[in-house]
C-alpha cells in the first residue's frame, strides 16, 4: 500500500501545479515544511495540554504566545523555512527543532536509530504519534529503513583483510515470514580477529537453516573479497563444517567450540547425572596439555562410557579439533577454546530482536542485523586483550604465512 492514494497524489499534482521534476522537489519540500510546522504546533498543544481554541479543556495559566522570526533550517530536500510557536511563560522547547538547531536531515537518521534499538514500524509510528500527535505511515518508516538497504550492500562487498588470525563462525536463528508461512531462517555470522589484534563483523548471510553446504558459500564469499588465509577457524560442531573450511583453506586449523561439545554430550545425559558428568567433563578442557587431555578423557570414559557411549564417541570422533587449542598460549586459548567472542555479540543482537517474534521478511532481518552489528561494533575500539603476546605466538606458528603481512 503506498503513501496516498492515486487520488490524493492527482489532487497534490494538481494542487502543486506539477509539470516538472523540479515541481515535484518543490512541492515535497513545502509538505515538508507544513508537515515540520504541524509537528511543532502539536507539540506545542502537548506540552499546554489543550489544542488552540480549546480553552474549556484549559488547566493551565500558560498559553500561546505567536510565533518566533522564521528561522532556515536545512534539510534532505534542502532550505526550508519554519516559524517555532510561543508560550507565554517561555518553557516551550521543541523535539523536532530544538533551539538553535538549523539541521533536520537528522530525521531519517532519528527514525533509522530508533528502528535499530528494535523498535518496530508500527512502535515508531506509535512513538511519532504519543509524542507529536502526527501520523506517520508505516510505509513511510519503512521506506526511509529501507534506504539503508545499499549501504547494507557496500558493507557486505567490502574488501577484507588478506589474512585473519582468528575467525569465528556461528549462526543465529530467526523466524521468517515467506510465502505466507512462518519458516526457520539461519543468518550467518563471522566475526575476524586481524593481525593488528582489532575485531570485525566480516559480514552476514540469512538462508534456510543452517547446513555446511551455506557455509561454503560463506566461505567462497570471503575468499572473492580478498581473504587469501585464515590462521585459525573457531566453529560450532556442525557436520561437514571442517570439510567445507578445508575445500576454501586447506591450511586453517580448525578449532569446534568447547562450550558447543559440552552441550551435545549433555543432551543424552539423564537429570540426575548432569552435575556428575559435567564435573567429569572439566579435567578433559582445562588439562595443561594435550596428554594430560587424553589421561582425563580415558578416565571419563572409564566411569561413563558404558552408560553414555554417544558422548564418549562424540568427543573421540572430534578430537583432533577439539584440543587444537592446547598447542597456543594461554592467553590465546582463552579466546579461541570457546566462541565467546561471537556468542557476546549474538546476546547483544538477541537484546535488539527480542521484540520481534516475526520478520516480515528477509530485507527487515538483515536491516536489523546490520543496524544492531554497527552500534556493536562502536564499543570495539581497542585491542584484544594482550594482543602483543598472542601476536608473537602466531609468529612463531605460522612463519612465513604471517610475517609478511604485520607491519
Amino acid at each position: 500500500m503506498g503513501l496516498f492514494s492515486k487520488e490524493q497524489l492527482r489532487s497534490f499534482i494538481k494542487e502543486n501545479d506539477i509539470k516538472t521534476a523540479g515541481d515535484i522537489h518543490s512541492a515535497l519540500k513545502n509538505l515538508f515544511a507544513e508537515t515540520v510546522q504541524e509537528f511543532m504546533e502539536a507539540e506545542l498543544d502537548n506540552h499546554l495540554g489543550y489544542a488552540k481554541h480549546d480553552t474549556k479543556n484549559k488547566k493551565t495559566s500558560n498559553s500561546r504566545n505567536g510565533k518566533m522570526p522564521a528561522k532556515t533550517v536545512a534539510t534532505e530536500l534542502g532550505d526550508i523555512e519554519i516559524r517555532t510557536p510561543r508560550d507565554r511563560e517561555g518553557e516551550f522547547e521543541p523535539q523536532i527543532v530544538k533551539k538553535h538547531q538549523n539541521d533536520l536531515s537528522g530525521l531519517e537518521n532519528q527514525i533509522i536509530s530508533m528502528y535499530a534499538k528494535g523498535m518496530s514500524t508500527r512502535d515508531i509510528q506509535a512513538h511519532y504519534n504519543h509524542i507529536y500527535g502526527v501520523d506517520l505511515s508505516p510505509t513511510l518508516v519503512s521506506n526511509i529503513t529501507d534506504r539503508i538497504l545499499p549501504q547494507v550492500q557496500q558493507w557486505q562487498n567490502r574488501p577484507l583483510h588478506q589474512v585473519y588470525a582468528v575467525v569465528f563462525m556461528d549462526a543465529i536463528h530467526y523466524k521468517v515470514r515467506h510465502d505466507n508461512a512462518i519458516v526457520n531462517k539461519a543468518a550467518y555470522m563471522v566475526i575476524g580477529i586481524d593481525l593488528e589484534g582489532h575485531k570485525d563483523v566480516l559480514g552476514m548471510w540469512v538462508g534456510e537453516h543452517e547446513s555446511a553446504k551455506f557455509w561454503l558459500g560463506v566461505l567462497n564469499d570471503l575468499k572473492s573479497r580478498g581473504v587469501k588465509d585464515i590462521l585459525i577457524n573457531c566453529v560450532d560442531n556442525l557436520n561437514g563444517f571442517s570439510e567445507a573450511i578445508a575445500a576454501v583453506y586447506p591450511q586453517t586449523n580448525v578449532q569446534k567450540c568447547i562450550v558447543h561439545q559440552i552441550r551435545n554430550s549433555m543432551k543424552h545425559v539423564s537429570y540426575k547425572d548432569l552435575k556428575a558428568v559435567a564435573a567429569a567433563l572439566k579435567p578433559i578442557y582445562k588439562a595443561v596439555n594435550e596428554q594430560a587431555a587424553a589421561v582425563a578423557m580415558d578416565e571419563f570414559e572409564s566411569v561413563w562410557g558404558k552408560k553414555y557411549p554417544h558422548a564418549v564417541r562424540s568427543w573421540r570422533s572430534n578430537w583432533t579439533e577439539l584440543t587444537a587449542f592446547f598447542q597456543y598460549s594461554e592467553e590465546l586459548r582463552k579466546i579461541i577454546y570457546t566462541t565467546n567472542v561471537i556468542e557476546s555479540y549474538h546476546r547483544q543482537l538477541r537484546k535488539v530482536t527480542k521484540g520481534k517474534t516475526i520478520f516480515p521478511n528477509d530485507e527487515s532481518l538483515i536491516k536489523m542485523l546490520y543496524l544492531s552489528t554497527m552500534d556493536v561494533m562502536k564499543k570495539w575500539t581497542g585491542r584484544v586483550q594482550n594482543w602483543g603476546q598472542i601476536i608473537l605466538q602466531l609468529s612463531i606458528h605460522f612463519g612465513d604465512r604471517i610475517t609478511p603481512h604485520i607491519h
